[in-house]
């Protein structure tokens, strides 16, 4: 395998690189319900060509009600592997908002030991700002590969893990919900589940990475906006959210900045305020 590449590259690159035989590329969109709107429809009607559709709530662990949680190492080698994916491709993920759920197909990779993986810096909005082109036919069906994954079990935390650092603190956790949900002066999107958070975790959200078009801040200002927070590389950091999607958007900031990205909890928030007594 080649050099390991970085977390992002730009649409000038991609557009360089489309139909290259080693590169798999992904719409990885998701909305929230309360969004009604559909990623997989809005893919099929507009779409980078060559990008496959890459569902989170289908890459995941289906025998849980917490939603799009890791699946099983055979499972997901089963699934990437129908999609065409092995371990000697180049991986690109984008979405349809700029920056939102690329990034949680960009951690699960990396997950399951694949490092040639990247997110598309702006997304699908700046590709289009661009007027670059797009198409709506869905592409062939890809020959199946063997993708061999190899699990790194420390860049993933469950709700034991997080339990125990409640206690130590040896972890610093950064959240990336609003500051009013993290707070609980906002209600949680979910029904059902109150708004709060894990004691002694650090409320960033994640827009504050972003530029107004959506693509991540340079390196020096992640940096500075992570140090503000607090974090100085004295602890591991644990990234979380309200489901396990832009939690994955600090661990790409993270990343960018040229800091350890750390692990993240997976069931994040959802999980934890479903405990009875955990909620903060």
């Amino acid at each position: 395998m080649t050099t390991t590449m970085a977390p992002l590259v730009s649409t000038d690159w991609l557009a360089g690189e489309l139909g290259a035989p080693d590169l798999a590329l992904f719409d990885a969109s998701y909305y929230m319900p309360a969004e009604q709107r559909d990623a997989r429809g809005e893919y099929l009607c507009q779409h980078i060509p060559g990008a496959r559709f890459f569902d989170v709530d289908e890459v995941a662990d289906p025998d849980t009600d917490l939603p799009h949680m890791v699946p099983s190492q055979g499972r997901f080698s089963r699934l990437v592997g129908t999609m065409g994916v092995g371990n000697h491709h180049r991986i690109v993920f984008y979405d349809q908002k700029g920056l939102f759920s690329a990034a949680r197909g960009w951690w699960l990779f990396r997950l399951f030991g694949h490092d040639q993986v990247a997110v598309l810096d702006g997304g699908l909005p700046k590709w289009l700002a661009e007027q670059r082109p797009t198409a709506k036919d869905v592409p062939a069906l890809a020959r199946p590969e063997r993708f061999q994954p190899r699990f790194r079990s420390e860049l993933l935390r469950g709700l034991g893990d997080m339990r125990r650092n409640v206690g130590t603190g040896r972890e610093a956790v950064i959240d990336a919900r609003s500051r009013e949900r993290f707070a609980g002066t906002a209600p949680d999107p979910r029904p059902g589940i109150p708004s709060g958070h894990i004691p002694g975790s650090i409320s960033l959200p994640y827009p504050e990475l972003l530029n107004p078009d959506k693509t991540m801040k340079s390196p020096e200002t992640l940096r500075a906006l992570f140090l503000a927070a607090g974090i100085d590389g004295a602890r591991p950091v644990v990234s979380s959210c309200g489901s396990g999607l832009t939690a994955t958007i600090l661990s790409l900031g993270l990343a960018v900045a040229g800091l350890s990205p750390g692990a993240v909890y997976d069931g994040s928030w959802t999980e934890w305020a479903l405990q009875p007594g955990e909620s903060a």
